[in-house]
Parts: C-alpha cells; structure tokens; sequence
C-alpha cells in the first residue's frame, strides 16, 4: 500500500514542479512585457514632444527609413494596447496557475500524509 501511495505522492510532485515552471516562465515574460511598456512609453513620450515638421525615422533592419509623426504615434500607440492586452493575459494565466499550484499542494500534503500513516510513522504538519 505504501508503494502505491508512494508513487502516487512522485507523480503529483512531478505534475506541481511542472506547474512551477510554468509559473515562472509566465512570471519572467511578463517582466519582460513590462519592459517594453516601460520603453514604448518613453518613446511615445518623446514623439508627443516633437511638432509636426519634425522628421521622423524608423529603424528597419539595419536602415532607416522616413515615417510619418501622425503614422509613428498611432504605430506606437497600437504596440502599447498590444503589450498591456499581453500583460493581461499573462496576470490571468498567472492566477489560473497559482490556483491550481494550490490545489496540488493540498493534494501532495494529503499524500504526504497518508504515506506517513501507511509507514506507520506519525503524520509531520506541513
């Protein structure tokens, strides 16, 4: 019966280390997406400071190429409702994941605990 109960105990494990992975690389593509807001903020905050005889260029590959002010900000403004959304959507896979994290962590103290009551050692509270 131990047996049993020990691999099963090997098996959750398993599937909350894999959760934890995936928790964090939710957690490190939303730090990055944070990066990019923080940059595409500033560039909108500069583009705001030029007037409309300024030029602008965008950098493709390795050229620069004229653009528009009015075609510039509504390009950047575009990318940062994009990244926010991303953002979003991250948080709410974020919490999705935390929760059923917790769920198997019941489920692995549970495990714990019947193996221990299997071995015939006292339960340790977790």
């Amino acid at each position: 019966m131990a047996d049993g109960i020990q691999r099963k105990l090997q098996h959750e494990l398993e599937k909350y280390q894999a959760l934890q992975k995936d928790l964090s690389k939710c957690l490190s593509a939303r730090q990055k997406l944070e990066a990019q807001v923080t940059e595409n903020t500033i560039v909108k905050e500069e583009l705001d400071l030029l007037e409309s005889t300024n030029t602008v260029f965008k950098l493709v590959g390795p050229v620069l190429v004229k653009q528009g002010l009015e075609e510039a900000k509504l390009t950047v403004a575009k990318r940062l409702d994009y990244i926010n959304g991303e953002i979003k959507r991250y948080e709410g896979q974020m919490k999705e994941l935390e929760k059923t994290s917790e769920q198997q962590r019941e489920t692995l103290a549970k495990l714990q605990h019947d193996f221990q009551k299997a071995q015939g050692k006292t339960p340790i509270k977790v």
